[in-house]
């Protein structure tokens, strides 16, 4: 797999007989180790090992449904209380991110209504804090760690 923009905190992959694997320590199981995959679980080993996100905060593949259709955001990070704070979409490292990527977010942020976001290729990566009140979205120069993630934002 590719090399990517996130730190290496060791991964676990395996071979076998149904192909590549990848673990995943939220769902606790291998699965199928795609480029998406890839970029994810690194994601994921960036969020607890370097913003101090508990693992038991965060939910991985989480359904939702959109207009009547049930979609799946990659990652979503929980506050002490359940409250979603943080909503992660993650792309493959060959796919661009791109405005169709943000509103993908978007949309799945009507739903959970988030005060941050972060998108990523594994290779670029955006992070943005929604304030939900005026509707503005401000870039950040970086992800805030998760007692930062969990402070209440004003209106």
């Amino acid at each position: 797999m590719q090399a990517l923009n996130l730190p290496d905190h060791g991964v676990k992959t395996k071979h076998g007989p149904d192909g590549a694997r990848i673990f995943d320590p939220v769902r606790r199981t291998w699965v199928a180790l795609t480029p998406e995959e890839w970029v994810r679980q690194h994601v994921l080993n960036f969020l607890v090992f370097d913003r101090a996100c508990p693992i038991s905060l965060l939910a991985v593949e989480r359904k939702l449904v959109l207009n009547r259709m049930t979609r799946r955001a990659d990652v979503l990070v929980h506050d002490a209380h359940g409250r979603p704070v943080l909503l992660v979409e993650c792309k493959a490292p060959g796919v661009k991110v791109d405005q169709r990527t943000f509103e993908q977010a978007a949309r799945y942020n009507t739903v959970f209504r988030v005060p941050y976001l972060l998108v990523t290729n594994g290779l670029v990566h955006y992070a943005c804090r929604v304030h939900h009140g005026n509707g503005n979205i401000e870039f950040l120069p970086a992800v805030p760690d998760h007692p930062a993630l969990c402070v209440p934002l004003p209106p």
